[in-house]
């Protein structure tokens, strides 16, 4: 069971590198359209879960039970991950990282809402502290410069509501089949968009674009392998390692040095998670 567990914090930190490296090169592709990084982003993914669906010839529509919950949290993910490509552009790479990763905290409130799973004691502050954490990084202004903050959090929120979604499918799907259903509305729904916005890119950010896809599938695949390897509750806490790589990122690519406040609600996010880690354990 040790051995395990350290496999799956290895997986959990090459899942952490993954998505880290995915945040920089949807900063590299420029100010090309959001939705042709999404459908990048979904594409390689798509690809790789199609295969699997057919090598293992089951059918990803006839037959499953939880259709109307696999298209949900495809669509909450979807608004999540927009949300967050959205935030990349505009502010520091590990400020949207940070924000992103309140996710963990909504998974608790969806899931008491939509669940009915029961508050442990002690829960509320640490929800109370997390919100306090992403309130320091947004720095509310009533202006539309905290839009980008906004998006950021909100992806946060969206992904809290897939995951919940994905809980709630436990036993009823497949990990494979949630991410290929995940790729395939979200290449979709982003396919739609990419004729009233595309733009051809250059060499260097079509290379970009490609890399937002490998470093998803890369860093979604990691992240799917540590679950399974070891339960959620003991290892969750290593994702935030995202936030530390795309710091190390940030600050190598573009010199970004986030502000005082940014790092103390980054420090709070961290804090109360591991604490809550810690309860769980």
């Amino acid at each position: 069971m040790v051995d395990d567990k350290r496999i799956a914090v290895a997986w959990m930190l090459v899942s952490a590198v993954g998505f880290a490296l995915m945040g920089a090169t949807v900063r590299l592709s420029g100010d090309l359209p959001l939705p042709e990084k999404v459908f990048f982003r979904n594409l390689v993914t798509l690809a790789i879960t199609g295969a699997i669906v057919l090598r293992a010839h089951e059918s990803p529509f006839r037959g499953q039970p939880a259709l109307g919950l696999l298209t949900m949290r495809s669509l909450a993910g979807l608004a999540g991950v927009f949300g967050y490509f959205y935030s990349i552009r505009h502010l520091h790479l590990a400020d949207a990282a940070m924000l992103n990763k309140t996710s963990p905290f909504f998974v608790t409130v969806f899931a008491t809402l939509l669940l009915r799973e029961k508050l442990r004691r002690g829960t509320l502050p640490i929800l109370l502290g997390a919100f306090a954490g992403a309130m320091l990084i947004i720095k509310p202004r009533l202006d539309l410069s905290v839009l980008p903050a906004v998006a950021g959090a909100a992806s946060g929120l969206f992904a809290g509501l897939a995951y919940t979604l994905v809980r709630a499918m436990k036993g009823r799907a497949s990990p494979h089949m949630i991410i290929f259903h995940f790729s395939l509305v979200s290449t979709l729904v982003a396919g739609c968009m990419l004729p009233g916005c595309w733009r051809t890119p250059d060499p260097g950010r079509l290379l970009a674009l490609i890399g937002t896809g490998v470093f998803a599938a890369w860093g979604q695949f990691a992240l799917t392998w540590a679950y399974h390897r070891a339960p959620a509750a003991e290892i969750s806490i290593y994702s935030y390692w995202h936030i530390l790589f795309s710091a190390l990122l940030g600050l190598a690519i573009w010199g970004e040095r986030p502000g005082l406040l940014s790092v103390a609600g980054g420090l709070l996010i961290v804090g109360v998670a591991w604490i809550d880690h810690r309860r769980g354990s």
